[in-house]
């Protein structure tokens, strides 16, 4: 086991002076935003760990990469001073196939500062990548923190994240400092 050093960039968008959130195509047929209820968090759990248990980000941080670490997380982050409800929220799938939505997509976001609110997490499950879910996300996230009078949101994405950043970039998104995790990584899942 050696310990690697990840490249992060912490990321920022202001908030303030006449911010909107952008304009979207339509939330695609099939899918819906749940905001958050405690009736909900083994829902997110799940969504979670479908969106990140074959990323490098479940070796960045090991909780991603399996279910009760998922359900660990976000019962953390849901009892947590400074959760936001209001910027937390669940992506539903629905089919003819299934009778119940299926959780596909989620985020949430805690009070860093008193004027900064950060996202945690965001994901997506890769069968329903490139839908502009992730945008969905993100804007509703930003506006239930706009809507509680933070000033700025942030988040953390790893370097080699290409993808989100530019999701995070096109929503108004900086890059404020780079910041290095370390992790204990025994191995990588193959790029293929």
């Amino acid at each position: 086991m050696t310990t690697t050093y990840f490249r992060r960039y912490c990321m920022q968008v202001d908030l303030r002076n006449g911010w909107t959130p952008r304009s979207l195509s339509p939330l695609p047929p099939g899918f819906e935003l749940w905001p958050w209820k405690e009736s909900l968090r083994e829902a997110h759990a799940r969504a979670k760990y479908e969106s990140f248990r074959e990323e490098m980000d479940a070796n960045i941080f090991s909780c991603l990469g399996n279910e009760e670490g998922c359900r660990r997380l976000m019962r953390d982050i849901s009892f947590r001073d400074g959760f936001l409800p209001e910027a937390t929220w669940l992506l539903v799938h629905h089919s003819a196939e299934r009778k119940t939505g299926v959780p596909c997509g989620t985020i949430q976001a805690i009070r860093t500062g008193p004027r900064v609110a950060s996202i945690q997490n965001v994901g997506v499950s890769p069968a329903f990548r490139g839908r502009g879910l992730g945008s969905w996300l993100v804007n509703h996230s930003l506006q239930g923190m706009h809507r509680s009078q933070f000033e700025f949101g942030q988040l953390e994405v790893t370097a080699s994240n290409l993808g989100a950043i530019r999701l995070y970039e096109r929503l108004g998104f900086h890059r404020l400092k780079v910041v290095h995790k370390s992790t204990d990584v025994r191995s990588f899942p193959s790029p293929l």
